[in-house]
């Protein structure tokens, strides 16, 4: 099982679509601005605080030659915000950013966008290629995320099992116990091994890089890896020794208290660090994470109880753990509404985001476990019933008519059928191990998603950024300017496509398109077209032909004859097979 669990964690891994957690908010100087006079300083706002990164910011003029910036710094101290120095003197034209930060849950994002010094250029240069993550470092880094928690599940179970349940026989969690620590160990080194490269978007071979490694060990998400290490060293080199020598007592405190600091290693680097209300989120966060290890954990131990103990458990070690599931499960049901209710913001994201919709799934699952650990609830009573009642001392066994010793009087008709035998203590045991068989198989996979969940965009958080003002295309003083939504039914092919017209008249217009993505980044489609029908007197369809000028499209002989009511006609193809067309309708005057 554990083999078929890491294939999965491969399969997803390997993919899962990038999901970062803090959106760009508003930018100065904004997207596709034209500014009379070169800006000072780069400015960028996000929804949540963020960490930067020595190549945060990329700056090109408008002859594609980067611009020289200055150290990349927080702007007035606030941590929501980036911000970089530029040179004096910046010619006039088209200016590209291309930025990359770290959000406060530890994922990084990414983008970039266009304004102007004085006048757009007549061909603005090619956007960069965006900082993405490189494909092989986000598998292996999100591999290794899945890994950790499934470790720390199972090390945090084991463990609370064996303390609170107290099995008779404990050499069946020695495995679980090694297997825990030993996956935690070896993911969180591989995490923070990897962590410079996920962040900037490079291959695993620049993990080498010992200054890269450094500058992570300084941010949020570094040093809550490093902490995490340290604790699972510290825990075998002192902590359990010393636990082992002070009796039960002192192993309760020392596990509590090591399950209490690994939880806050997640804590403080995810979702809870970020957002509103950030103590109570952590905390919740901490009981959420060892309510699930002690459930879902504790399940593990307790199926390995089942199976491989010498003696079978007794009924109290299985009643225990009973007790110990219901807290588990209240527990996490009140965590999970309000952390629900943090992420989602509204009960209309629940249908209409990544986040809810990956929280549905979530839920769905939960209520199969729940349905499970039901089934394995009631074979716990039954079992614990069974084994209070003694069967009596003086109990006879009808013997068949004419047996020896026994009489026709006294025995039942020939023909009855066989009273069969009550249930005894072994059957309800072997119900209990296939009930917690499949509460384990369905734990991995709200396991899975949770660490998906993770990954997602908070809905509220989404929603806070498409509230923001809307980047407006660069252009003329009373051009006509058209903002049009589009969406081809595909996770990434949804965004918005900004047009102006110059200057919007009967004659000769010149007509530039700049398309943005889900997240308000500029995005490069490999087709636009653009044309444009007067009904009312049957003119048209006329093609604008506007052709790519490297971050945007434009023509400069779109002629349109008469004046009235238009229907610009918009077709976007955002991949081979993926293309989605719109229309607008125009007044064209005189």
């Amino acid at each position: 099982m554990l083999l078929g669990t890491v294939l999965v964690l491969l399969v997803l891994g390997s993919a899962a679509p990038a999901s970062a957690h803090a959106a760009l908010r508003s930018s100065d100087p904004e997207a596709g601005s034209v500014v009379k006079t070169a800006p000072r300083h780069i400015t960028l706002a996000f929804t949540e605080s963020v960490g930067l990164l020595d190549d945060s910011f990329r700056v090109y003029s408008p002859d594609n030659h980067r611009v020289e910036l200055g150290e990349p710094q927080h702007a007035d101290g606030a941590s929501d915000t980036a911000r970089a120095a530029l040179p004096p003197g910046l010619a006039d034209g088209t200016y590209t950013v291309a930025w990359r930060v770290v959000s406060a849950d530890s994922h990084p994002v990414s983008g970039a966008f266009t304004f102007s010094v004085g006048a757009p250029s007549p061909t603005p240069p090619a956007a960069p290629a965006d900082h993405a993550e490189h494909p092989v470092t986000k598998s292996l880094y999100d591999t290794g995320r899945y890994l950790a928690y499934i470790a720390a599940a199972l090390l945090i179970g084991t463990a609370a099992f064996a303390a609170l349940c107290r099995p008779p026989d404990t050499a069946p969690l020695r495995l679980p116990l090694l297997t825990g620590w030993w996956t935690l160990l070896i993911a969180t080194s591989a995490l923070l091994v990897l962590r410079a490269p996920y962040e900037n978007g490079t291959s695993p071979s620049t993990a080498l890089d010992l200054q890269a490694f450094t500058a992570t060990l300084t941010g949020r998400p570094g040093l809550a890896l490093l902490t995490r290490l340290a604790l699972l060293l510290l825990t075998a080199a002192v902590l359990f020794p010393f636990a082992r020598r002070g009796g039960p007592r002192a192993r309760l405190a020392t596990g509590a208290g090591v399950s209490v600091a690994l939880a806050l290693t997640w804590a403080a680097a995810e979702h809870a660090s970020a957002g509103i209300q950030v103590p109570a989120a952590m905390t919740s966060s901490v009981l959420h994470l060892l309510a699930t290890a002690c459930w879902l954990g504790g399940l593990t131990a307790l199926l390995l109880t089942l199976y491989r103990a010498e003696t079978p458990p007794p009924p109290d070690t299985v009643a225990r753990f009973s007790r110990l599931a219901f807290l588990a499960v209240t527990v996490l049901v009140v965590t999970g509404l309000y952390q629900s209710w943090r992420g989602l913001g509204s009960w209309s994201a629940l249908t209409g985001s990544s986040y809810g919709r990956t929280l549905t799934a979530k839920l769905a699952a939960a209520v199969f476990l729940l349905a499970a650990a039901g089934l394995s609830r009631r074979w716990t009573t039954l079992l614990v019933t069974r084994a209070s009642v003694p069967a009596p001392a003086d109990a006879r066994v009808p013997e068949p008519v004419g047996a020896p010793g026994g009489t026709g009087a006294e025995g039942p008709p020939r023909d009855a059928p066989a009273t069969p035998p009550p249930p005894t203590a072994d059957h309800y045991r072997r119900a209990l191990r296939r009930s917690v068989l499949a509460e384990v198989m369905v734990a991995v996979v709200v396991l899975l998603i949770t660490t998906v969940l993770t990954g997602t965009l908070p809905a509220r958080a989404e929603a806070e950024a498409a509230e923001a003002p809307r980047p407006q295309v660069a252009g003329l003083p009373g051009a006509e300017a058209f903002t049009i939504p589009y969406d081809v039914g595909t996770p990434e092919g949804r965004g918005t496509v900004q047009i102006q017209m110059d200057p919007g008249r009967v004659g000769e217009n010149g007509l530039q398109a700049v398309v943005f993505g889900p997240r308000d980044a500029l995005t490069f489609v490999p087709e636009l077209r653009v044309s444009f029908t007067l009904a009312a007197r049957d003119i048209g369809p006329i093609d604008a032909q506007v052709t790519d000028r490297g971050g945007y499209w434009a023509t400069n002989d779109l002629t349109l004859p008469l004046e009235g009511t238009w229907t610009m006609k918009l077709t976007i193809r955002v991949s081979d097979v993926d293309q989605v067309t719109e229309t607008r309708q125009v007044e064209i005057t005189r």
